[in-house]
């Protein structure tokens, strides 16, 4: 029996996919399919896929033409599955010419000719996009334009800044179609909207584009003050829309892979979380200014906040703040906060500079993620047998900023319920905590 071996994403199953796997299983007698997961296409950057694995695997089965389907999990996978099943023949798309002519060790390789006209990437591209206008043309918005050209379904559609000369910077810079004079020249141009001007802007913008019929993707904090973000929550579920609070750690690969080890018992019972977020930053800039809520905790609070909240809860049973201030805002601070099970403590700096590491310890071992914990691609799990150690490895690509924008777009198209990685009460309970500093509530000034 002569066995044949091919690999694919397989999206939006079409024509072109079932002539490619047709021509395979024309080369011998047993084709067998193999079907990327959902992390291994993360790992190689590709965020854009429309359906899920298991969709995806029933699709090629539902073809008729695949004898075996498995899936592919790792880099080398191919090597091993070719002696694993005893394969002799390796079929791929003719796009691919010569890049896995390194199999040729192992079996026969075949480019198969592609159907021209037709592909995963054209269907993607007819389908609804979200069209997101910007408020804001600072550094993080730089950053985010070239991001979202990772994302399928994603277009901006223009800018908004009230100086109207930057605005025009940022639009010639990056190519942005409209930079608008209004907020309401925005509106028209978009259903989506990215806002990413400063924090004490937050609560006007996101608020107006709500009411404005806008999906939101806001930056941190998403607001200040508690009552403002139930406001706008409540808001956006009046309306149907997306709110959504642009936490890029919330929606990483290796982030999301911790949380769901630690909370299924990996190191045991959570006992206490430490994490820091520190930078040095110009004392002089926008971010230290106290007339705009500036200071460490209203710009870094929401990073360690993020596992404190993910691994133990929100329900917070006392809090207190120690601050370095200068210039009326703090350049330094330290949180202590106590849960009826757990502690935690958290650093955020702006004028100050500390490990920016994150251990989670457990009754059972730790969670050791180093610096700079909030986009991290690796951690590892400590035990007493030293022995038993584990360290995990995941994509980080780029900024970071594509695997929110991922998240937005799935969840502005979704037809009534999404789920989110960063829950609404979270969210809230961040601005909770922002306000109760600002407020000076159990705070100790140095």
């Amino acid at each position: 029996m002569k066995k044949v071996i091919t690999y694919g994403t397989f999206d939006l199953l079409h024509q072109g996919h079932i002539n490619l796997l047709r021509r395979a299983k024309e080369l011998g007698d047993w084709l067998i399919v193999g079907v990327t997961t959902d992390n291994f296409d993360l790992e190689r950057g590709k965020l854009n896929t429309s359906d899920n694995v298991m969709k995806r695997i029933d699709a090629v089965r539902a073809t008729g033409l695949a004898d075996e389907v498995i899936i592919e999990e790792y880099r080398g996978q191919k090597i091993d599955d070719i002696h694993k099943y005893g394969v002799d023949i390796f079929a791929i798309g003719s796009d691919w010419e010569g890049y896995f002519d390194y199999l040729k060790e192992f079996c026969e390789v075949v480019y198969l000719p592609r159907t021209e006209g037709i592909s995963s990437t054209m269907l993607r591209e007819e389908q609804a996009k979200i069209r997101i206008g910007i408020i804001g043309t600072g550094g993080i918005a730089r950053r985010f334009v070239p991001e979202s050209t990772h994302v399928n379904s994603i277009a901006i559609s223009g800018a908004y800044n009230p100086d109207r000369a930057e605005c025009e910077a940022f639009c010639r810079e990056l190519d942005i179609p409209l930079c608008a004079g209004s907020l309401e020249e925005l509106y028209a141009s978009c259903n989506a909207v990215y806002v990413a001007s400063p924090h004490y802007t937050h609560y006007e913008y996101a608020k107006s584009a709500l009411n404005a019929g806008k999906h939101v993707l806001c930056e941190t904090p998403l607001v200040l003050e508690k009552a403002q973000a139930e406001e706008l929550f409540a808001l956006a579920r009046k309306k149907k829309l997306v709110l959504m609070m642009a936490h890029k750690t919330a929606y990483c690969p290796a982030f999301g892979h911790l949380v769901t080890l630690l909370q299924s018992g990996a190191i045991g019972d959570i006992v206490d979380i430490k994490a820091a977020t520190t930078t040095i930053t110009d004392l002089s800039s926008e971010k230290m200014d106290s007339a705009r809520f500036g200071g460490s905790m209203n710009e870094n609070a929401c990073f360690p906040l993020l596992p404190i909240f993910h691994l133990l809860g929100t329900d917070v049973r006392d809090t207190m703040f120690i601050a370095q201030m200068k210039g009326g805002v703090d350049i330094y601070t330290k949180v202590i906060m106590l849960f009826d099970h757990a502690s935690a403590s958290f650093e955020v700096g702006l004028g100050a500079k500390t490990e920016g590491s994150m251990v989670v310890s457990g009754t059972k071992g730790y969670a050791y993620v180093p610096a700079p914990w909030w986009k991290t691609d690796f951690f590892e799990l400590r035990y007493e047998d030293q022995n038993l150690n584990k360290k995990c490895f995941y994509p980080f690509a780029g900024e970071g900023l594509r695997y929110e924008i991922k998240e937005f777009a799935s969840a502005a198209l979704a037809e009534g319920y999404f789920y989110t990685k960063l829950p609404e009460k979270e969210i809230i309970a961040m601005a909770g905590i922002q306000e109760a500093f600002n407020r000076k509530h159990n705070l100790k000034t140095l």
